[in-house]
């Protein structure tokens, strides 16, 4: 069975550092995947949604519902995968449920301060501004996770903290139980 590692957190959280480091760790072959790799790219054809050729909020929908199969699709062929993602609509949480039933889910929460968020997504520039604090306070509301990390815990030792809890088995959250 494919194992998943499904890091959820606000932009600028820290998701991407976290998966990079325990991709670089942790004893079997994973797949790191997020959003951002299809954009950077050049899976989308970014400029002309910005340039207003194409409507971002005609294509979003369509656009998510394959990322969310595309990643059943891996773990269905056998893969292994360190998931980052921003669980940001209503729908997604449920669906990637469903999609993510046959598999062994570590659901973890990758908390950050509030202050730090948009001090990251300042500092960034490729975000919207203002998208952290909407992330920080709506997207962990209702969800049960195997682990919560903080960011400001540091890389080695949340590495340590996800790598131990995945090991162990142990599995509460939400993606455990029947959708």
């Amino acid at each position: 069975m494919s194992q998943i590692i499904f890091l959820h957190g606000a932009s600028s959280s820290g998701k991407s550092t976290l998966a990079r480091h325990i991709q670089a760790t942790i004893e079997k072959p994973f797949w790191h995947i997020s959003i951002d790799h299809l954009r950077d790219s050049g899976v989308l054809p970014t400029e002309r949604f910005k340039n207003g050729d194409f409507e971002w909020r005609e294509s979003r929908s369509s656009f998510f519902a394959g990322f969310h199969a595309s990643l059943a699709a891996y773990a269905h062929t056998g893969n292994n995968l360190i998931v980052e993602h921003i669980l940001d609509t209503d729908g997604w949480y449920e669906a990637l449920q469903r999609q993510l039933a046959p598999f062994d889910v570590y659901f973890v929460a990758v908390r950050c301060p509030l202050r730090v968020l948009i001090e990251r997504e300042r500092a960034r520039g490729n975000r919207i501004i203002g998208s952290a604090k909407q992330d920080f306070e709506t997207i962990h509301v209702g969800k049960t996770y195997d682990l919560e990390i903080q960011s400001q815990d540091g890389i080695e030792y949340n590495t340590e903290l996800v790598l131990k809890g995945w090991r162990s088995g142990r599995r509460i959250s939400d993606f455990s139980q029947p959708a």
